[in-house]
């Protein structure tokens, strides 16, 4: 199963032109571009939050150790 030859890639394309119409796809490639554009900067926003959630959840449990080290040591 490699990539589709040239006569199978254009029974594919005029299969999806045959669907659904020369006018609908352009609209349907500006949803999709936006789609992904908007996905990209989501994850960008999201990425610094991630990175500080996981720093103080690896901080937290050493910090919780070190209290208790200290009490029953005393």
């Amino acid at each position: 199963m490699g990539m589709p030859s040239g006569m199978e890639l254009f029974m594919i394309i005029a299969a999806i032109v045959l669907l659904f119409g020369g006018k609908k796809i352009p609209e349907l490639a500006k949803g999709l571009g936006q789609g992904i554009k908007n996905f990209k900067t989501a994850v960008k926003e999201d990425e610094p939050t991630v990175a500080t959630t996981n720093d103080e959840k690896i901080e937290s449990p050493k910090a919780t150790e070190a209290t208790t080290e200290n009490k029953t040591t005393v």
